[in-house]
């Protein structure tokens, strides 16, 4: 079981920036798939990107294309969401994820952060 701890969240203006982190202990997670998924007050959990293992092969939902970067550092256990051009509706929880499949879909994700918080006014 791998423990994962998101930190980064904030409060921003439209159009700001923000860097979010995932650190991972416990097993170790260099062997998954991460993601990050978000949250909003009376929505569903949506995936947001995710990365291989390796970090070589990314994907993301089309509302964020262009605008967010996942990355990851195998050698200091973090994953990173770098969260660009932000909008208001990208207003959520946002949460890091690591699983054994390439996907968006959070039922695929076992092990799951506490979340950190990301508001953008308009």
């Amino acid at each position: 079981q791998v423990q994962l701890v998101e930190s980064g969240g904030g409060s921003v203006p439209a159009g700001g920036s923000l860097r979010l982190s995932c650190a991972a202990s416990g097993d170790t997670h260099t062997g998954y798939w991460m993601g990050w998924f978000r949250q909003a007050p009376g929505k569903e959990r949506e995936g947001v990107a995710a990365i291989s293992p390796g970090g070589t092969v990314t994907f993301y939902a089309d509302s964020v294309k262009g605008r967010l970067t996942i990355s990851r550092d195998n050698r200091k256990n973090t994953l990173y969401l770098q969260m660009n051009s932000l909008k208001p509706e990208d207003t959520a929880m946002y949460y890091c994820a690591a699983g054994s499949r390439a996907s968006l879909d959070s039922t695929l994700y076992k092990s799951w952060g506490q979340g950190t918080q990301v508001t953008v006014s308009s």
